[in-house]
C-alpha cells in the first residue's frame, strides 16, 4: 500500500472509532456465505454495529438488488449497496439513488465518521472511484475462459475467438441479461467501439449467437459445472467461480483472454470486475453507513477478500505473495460500459432468437 494512502486510512480509522451507531442495513450481491458474512462479522466485532444484510439469488442478484433500491426510492430501507461488480452502482449513481461522499463535510458528512470517510475517499485512486464520489471500487474478480484440465489448448487467446466456427456448439455462458456477463458485454461494446473497426462488436455478438452457445440461467457457477460435466468444451465465467470449483476438486483450468488482438497493447487484457460500495440516498442510518463504507475501503478488507477462496485480486492496495493478479486489465470507462450494456445484450439475444428460429425450420 502506498504510504500516503496508508496514513490517511489509519487516521480515518482512529476517528471512526469515536463514532457510535447500533445497526446498518447493507444490500449486497457478494456471495453471502463465503464472502459477505466473514466481512460483516469482522465489521461487527471491530465496531459493535450490527449488520442487517439483504441478498438475492445467484443468477439475478445484482439486478434484483438494484431494482429493489429503485422500488424503495421514496422510502429507503438500505444504507449501503455493496455490489460485487461495477455497472449497477454506476447506473444507480446516474439515477440519483446513491450520494456523493463529501470531501469537506458540506453534503451531510457530519461527525467524525463522515470526516474520516471523506479523507479516505479523497485519496482513493481515480481509476477506482466515481469522479463525484458516489461509488468506490476495490478487490476485483476477472472474466476468464474455462475448460477441463488437460484441454487448455482449447482456451481462446482472445475474447473475439469465441465467435470462431470451430467453437460452434461447444461454448457455455451465463445469461447476459444479468450479472457480470451483462457487464462484460457492455465492456466489449465500449472497448471495441473505441479501439476496433466500426461494427466490430455487433459482428461479434452476431457470430457468437450463430455458434449456438449454451446460455445458462444458472449463472457463472453453472457454466463451470457444464464444462466439468462435458456439456461444453469451453465457458465464459469469473475467477471466483473457477477458483471455487478447483477448491472443491473439479478438474478445470482457466485463462485470461484479451480484448485487443495486439498482445503488446497496454490496457487490452481481460475485463476486471471490482467490488463497489456506495451510500444510498436517504440512508436511514447515515453515520453507520459511513462507518461501514470506510471499513470496506481499508487495506485490511481488500486483504481479507484476497485471502478468501474466491481470491479477489487487490487493485488499490499492494498485492501479497500468492494473491491473484489480473494481467493487464482492460482499460475501459465504467460509465461507457454501463451505457453500452443494454444494447449489447439486446443485440446478442436478438441474434440468439434468430439463430434458434433458423434452426427450427
Amino acid at each position: 500500500m502506498r504510504a500516503p494512502l496508508r496514513a490517511v486510512v489509519c487516521c480515518a480509522l482512529a476517528a471512526l472509532a469515536a463514532c457510535g451507531g447500533s445497526e446498518v442495513t447493507v444490500y449486497t450481491s457478494a456471495d453471502e456465505a463465503e464472502v459477505a458474512r466473514p466481512v460483516f462479522e469482522r465489521f461487527e466485532r471491530e465496531t459493535g454495529i450490527r449488520v442487517l444484510a439483504k441478498t438475492d439469488s445467484e443468477a439475478t442478484k445484482t439486478t434484483g438488488l438494484a431494482n429493489a433500491l429503485r422500488a424503495e426510492r421514496a422510502r429507503p430501507r438500505a444504507d449501503v449497496f455493496w455490489s460485487n461488480e461495477q455497472a449497477a452502482n454506476v447506473a444507480l449513481a446516474g439515477e440519483g439513488l446513491t450520494v456523493p461522499v463529501a470531501r469537506d463535510g458540506s453534503q451531510g458528512d457530519a461527525g467524525a465518521g463522515g470526516d474520516a470517510l471523506a479523507r479516505i475517499a479523497a485519496s482513493w485512486p481515480a481509476r477506482w472511484r466515481d469522479p463525484e464520489g458516489r461509488w468506490f471500487a476495490f478487490a476485483a474478480r476477472a472474466r476468464v475462459a474455462v475448460c477441463r484440465a488437460g484441454d487448455e489448448a482449447l482456451l481462446p487467446a482472445t475474447w473475439s475467438a469465441f465467435a470462431q466456427p470451430s467453437l460452434r456448439g461447444r461454448v457455455a455462458m451465463a445469461d447476459p441479461r444479468f450479472g457480470t456477463t451483462r457487464s462484460h458485454f457492455g465492456a466489449m461494446q465500449a472497448y471495441w467501439d473505441r479501439n476496433a473497426a466500426p461494427g466490430y462488436a455487433q459482428a461479434f455478438f452476431d457470430a457468437l449467437a450463430a455458434n449456438r452457445p449454451r446460455v445458462l440461467t444458472s449463472g457463472n457457477a453453472g457454466v463451470i459445472d457444464a464444462v466439468a460435466r462435458g456439456e461444453a468444451d469451453v465457458g465464459m465465467t469469473d475467477t471466483d467461480d473457477a477458483l471455487a470449483a478447483i477448491a472443491r476438486g473439479l478438474r478445470i483450468a482457466f485463462a485470461f483472454p484479451r480484448h485487443a488482438e495486439d498482445a503488446t497493447l497496454a490496457g487490452g487484457g481481460t475485463f476486471a470486475v471490482p467490488n463497489t460500495v456506495a451510500m444510498v440516498a436517504g440512508a436511514p442510518h447515515p453515520e453507520a453507513a459511513r462507518r461501514f463504507m470506510a471499513f470496506m475501503l481499508t487495506p485490511e478488507t481488500e486483504r481479507q477478500l484476497a485471502s478468501m477462496p474466491a481470491r479477489h485480486a487487490p487493485v488499490v492496495h499492494a498485492p501479497a505473495a500468492g494473491d491473484l493478479v489480473i494481467p493487464d486489465p482492460l482499460a475501459v470507462d465504467p460509465v461507457e460500459v454501463s451505457g453500452a450494456a443494454d444494447a449489447a445484450v439486446e443485440r446478442f439475444m436478438s441474434a440468439v432468437r434468430a439463430a434458434n428460429g433458423a434452426g427450427a425450420r
